[in-house]
Formats: structure tokens, sequence, C-alpha cells
């Protein structure tokens, strides 16, 4: 593997930037980018690599295995999601039915409530992978509309992505964050993040959970009894929405290990303040590459919570930024536009109040 040059090096630079141009850009402006996301992302995941001259037999394999295990267990995203399509393709009734009778009996603004708060404190302990599934089923379940589906399934994906942070389990980000803080100063331990983070992304979740069933909860009109929505997906098609998930993990792996040059190379002249805004990046990359390259114990405890959460909230603003988000997108059918829409003004707005409280919890 060739190591990352100590100096910036100009066509790597122009290249990687080209790269990340186009990333945030075309697939809002090419459709046929926007409905093939996924090998989009690999093809750019390919030429950042080859840019930055990182290839090796380590990254191959990490960007082949990544979607399929955790850790050492041979369980990952692409068994669970799989699962879970097979299981709902062949019980999808009774379950539609399920959610649809609880949600008239609770009325449709407290489920909205409970179910986003339910999902994004639940998150960190049966993982955000199984929490994805969950979403996406039972939001497929619910015979809303298509407008107010991507508005419950982007806001529920912010919630989640908050949520997951509270332990290791949660999502590699937050096993991440802890194996690089667990020596000297911080001995991160099991509880680490609770400790640090609890104040911060529970009352985020529950205001999310406020703002989901107020915003949606009061238009929507709930069906309840025997309606069944119908499940649009074939057998088909349930076991290419796996293999897409698949392919966007490793492109993912891919796109940020390309791009990471770009990341050491800057970083170091970034202020705390202005890494929390840099880390909008995670929109689009994987944050759990962005925290490996951001992350060390050298930091201070109010920098390492403000990058941390500017990570976390950056990442349900758009698709790639986090594996509910995938997972929901790919399910539901919602593309890059109909996710931005909501996604963008939605994540400014949670990253401009959290941006206002750590500056005045942390001054």
């Amino acid at each position: 593997m060739e190591h990352i040059p100590k100096e910036p090096v100009l066509y790597m630079v122009a290249g990687l930037v080209a790269i990340s141009v186009a990333v945030l850009a075309l697939p809002f402006t090419v459709k046929r980018i926007e409905e093939n996301l996924e090998p989009f992302f690999l093809v750019m995941g390919v030429i950042a690599v080859s840019i930055s001259r990182l290839w090796s037999w380590e990254l191959v394999k990490e960007a082949l295995k990544a979607p399929v295990m955790i850790g050492s267990l041979y369980i990952g995203i692409f068994q669970v999601v799989l699962i879970f399509g097979l299981l709902l393709y062949y019980f999808n009734k009774p379950f539609a039915n399920a959610i649809l009778a609880l949600a008239g009996k609770l009325g449709h603004k407290t489920f909205i409530f409970l179910f986003i708060m339910l999902l994004g404190l639940i998150s960190s302990v049966i993982s955000v992978i199984v929490t994805a599934c969950i979403l996406a089923e039972v939001i497929a379940a619910l015979p809303f509309s298509k407008s107010d589906k991507v508005k419950m399934t982007v806001i529920t994906c912010f919630a989640v992505g908050l949520g997951a942070a509270l332990t290791p389990l949660g999502e590699p980000l937050s096993t991440i964050l802890v194996h690089k803080l667990v020596g000297p100063p911080y001995n991160a331990d099991f509880l680490f993040l609770l400790r640090h983070f609890g104040v911060y992304v529970v009352p985020g979740v529950i205001a999310i959970a406020v703002f989901g069933a107020a915003y949606i909860g009061g238009r929507v009109s709930m069906k309840s009894g025997t309606h069944t929505p119908e499940h649009y997906e074939t057998l088909r098609g349930t076991l290419m929405r796996a293999v897409k998930v698949y392919v966007f993990i490793a492109a993912l792996i891919l796109l940020g290990e390309g791009l990471k040059p770009l990341m050491i190379w800057y970083l170091d002249k970034i202020s705390a303040w202005g890494l929390y805004w840099i880390n909008l990046l995670s929109a689009v990359l994987d944050n759990a590459t962005l925290t490996a390259v951001e992350i060390g114990p050298t930091m201070a405890l109010s920098q390492i919570i403000s990058a941390t959460m500017a990570l976390l909230i950056a990442g349900g603003m758009l698709i790639p930024g986090n594996i509910p988000n995938i997972v929901a997108a790919g399910r539901l059918k919602i593309n890059m536009k109909e996710w931005a829409r909501i996604g963008i003004p939605l994540g400014v707005v949670i990253m401009l109040t959290y941006f206002v409280a750590l500056v005045f919890t942390q001054s």
C-alpha cells in the first residue's frame, strides 16, 4: 500500500475535491445517477482510492466484508436486511395488520411520538442495523401518503442516528470512538458514551419525536382494521435490495478511504468549531471513517463531544450519511431529492441548535 504523503499533492487535492463535489451534486442533477446511487458511489469510491493511491488487499477485503461482518462475527447489515426482508415478504399481512391495530388504538400523534422516541433510544442496544429494518418495515405498513412516509422516515432516522451513539453496540461510529479512547486519559469503558453524550443525545431524541408527532401527526389520518397496504416488492426486489445495501456499504468504505488524505492534510488547520461544521461531510461519507481520522486521546473532551455530535446529526441529512437512511430509502423507494427536501433543512436547524447548546455548555 502507498502511504499518504505528509504534504498535500496538487493533483490529488484537485481530484479528491472534484470527487467530493460530484457526490454532493450529481445525485441531484442527473436523473440516472439519482436512480442508481449504489453503482455511482461505488465508481466514485474506486476513483477516489485510485487518485489517492491507497489500494491494498486489506482495503479490498474490508470493503468486501464490511457489509457482512460485525467485528469477527459473520453477521452484518446485508444478512439482517435480507432476513428481515424475506420475513416481511412472507408474513407481511399479519405484521401490517398488527401495526395498523396498534396505531389505531394509540392514535396517530401518540403512535408517531412513541415510534420515533423508542427506536431512537433502543438503537444503541439492539444495534442500528436491526433498528433500521424495523423502522423501514413499520413505515412501509402504515397507510400514509408517500410524502408523509418520507417525512416520517427522515425524522425517525435523525433520532436513530443520534440514539445509536449511546453505547458501543449501536453503530460502527460508537464502537470506534470507544476503541480510540480506551487508554489514558479517558480510559473509555462501555458506559463512557452514555455518561458524556447522554445529556445531549437523550433530550435530542425526545425533541425530534415531539417534532415528528406535531409535524406529521397533526395532518395524517390513520386507518385501522383489516386494511393492509400492498407489499410492493417482489421476491426478486427483496433480494436485490439486500444486494444494493451491500454495494452501498462497500462503496462508502472505499469513498471514505479515498478521501482520507484531504482530511489528514487539512484537519489540523481547522479550529474545534470549524471541525463541527466541516463534519457536515458526514451527510455523504461514512461517519465511522471520519471518526477514525478525527478523534483521538489528545483532544479535549469538549472537542470530542462537539465533533462527534456534528457527525451524528449530519448523518441524517442525506441517504448515504447513515445505515438507517440507506436501508429505509431502499425499502421505501425514497430518492435523494425527496430525502434532501426534508433532511437538509431539518439537519441545519438541529446543527444550529446543538451548536448554540454546545457553545453555551462548554464555554
